[in-house]
């Protein structure tokens, strides 16, 4: 296995990482020996990619540009993964971003010398510093609920669904109180038989504009968590469900008729411990995604709280890591913030220099 040196080894290149890429690469890191960006994925676009195909640009929930190069004028009705992707590709070749792919990341170790050693699936590289930028969308999460495994329709997650086809004439249950299982129940509503929409906590639709005052409360909350050595959440999870057209629409043909959360799965659907029973084909599970950060576990960087501890992008039990599209970050513009943030704490550490304007 061929082993490599960088000054700074940037893991995934989503938003978080480009965004890291571009101000290491502005501050004079030379791409190859200053920094690299190791990504896993066939080809550029991050997590966006994998969106499904029916998510056009207009039903986003919000999308900031990246540094130094705004987003081409959106195409409404395009998919989302397409243009995004498109844009993600056209950055990094216009700033000659050191990427390499696909390169999966499988453990990051202390070295003796004080450095990091990166492991990959292809060769190793040794820094002085590392970005870790791999987001959530690998790790999708499934939660556990009694007789799962005998069910015998099908199962799919979010990170799954290809479009509303697949379920004509299905009984669907979907699970989750988030925009992207609104978003799904919405598009599989208008071609299955039949819909139930189960979620563990009442929905909360906010009918106001979503302002700066109400997203730096959400980012606080998030933060206060990370500070605190706890699992982060998501952002998106605290600022609630905007009421838009579409939401309205759902609303009177009681799409949106929400029951709590199911007991327990049953081979032939879902049934609650009053007795209640709901038949289905298909169950949706629209329950989010965890932090991808299993290659950092030999670091030993989490917390007895289950998270890892953080002051900003640093991991306080490590200054040489940072985490950046994590907690408070973990959104288009926070990503693009904390890429940033990362890159000063980074050049002070390895050689003090003055601050970003």
């Amino acid at each position: 296995m061929d082993t490599h040196s960088a000054d700074v080894v940037v893991i995934g290149a989503g938003q978080a990482g480009l965004s890291a890429g571009y101000h290491l690469r502005r501050t004079g890191f030379p791409p190859g020996s200053g920094f690299v960006i190791l990504d896993g994925d066939d080809g550029p676009g991050g997590a966006w990619q994998h969106r499904w195909p029916t998510l056009v640009f207009d039903r986003v929930h919000g999308f900031h540009d990246l540094p130094g190069m705004p987003l081409p004028p959106a195409e409404p009705k395009r998919p989302a993964a397409e243009q995004v992707s498109a844009y993600f590709a056209a950055y990094e070749r216009a700033f000659e971003l050191p990427v390499r792919r696909p390169v999966r990341v499988r453990a990051v170790r202390s070295r003796p010398d004080g450095r990091l050693d990166v492991e990959t699936d292809q060769d190793r590289w040794v820094a002085r510093a590392l970005i870790n930028a791999t987001g959530t969308w690998t790790r999708p999460f499934w939660p556990h609920y009694p007789g799962r495994s005998s069910f015998r329709g099908r199962q799919l997650h979010t990170a799954d669904y290809r479009g509303p086809v697949e379920f004509a004439g299905l009984r669907v249950v979907v699970v989750g109180g988030g925009t992207s299982a609104v978003q799904l129940l919405g598009e599989v509503s208008t071609v299955a038989a039949a819909t139930t929409w189960v979620t563990r906590r009442p929905p909360e639709f906010r009918d106001e504009e979503f302002g700066a005052e109400l997203g730096r409360a959400a980012v606080a909350r998030v933060d206060e968590a990370v500070r605190a050595g706890r699992p982060p959440g998501s952002v998106v999870g605290v600022t609630g469900l905007p009421v838009t057209p579409e939401v309205r629409r759902l609303r009177e043909r009681g799409v949106l008729d929400r029951l709590p959360v199911f007991d327990r799965i049953t081979p032939d659907g879902v049934a609650w411990a009053d007795g209640r029973n709901v038949s289905a084909d298909v169950i949706l599970w629209c329950t989010g995604f965890r932090a991808a950060i299993d290659h950092l576990a030999p670091l030993g960087l989490r917390a007895p709280g289950g998270g890892i501890t953080m002051d900003g992008t640093r991991v306080v039990a490590d200054e040489r890591v940072h985490l950046v599209g994590y907690g408070p970050s973990a959104s288009t513009i926070g990503a693009n913030r904390a890429g940033r943030a990362a890159v000063n704490e980074i050049r002070a550490l390895l050689a003090p220099a003055p601050a970003l304007d």
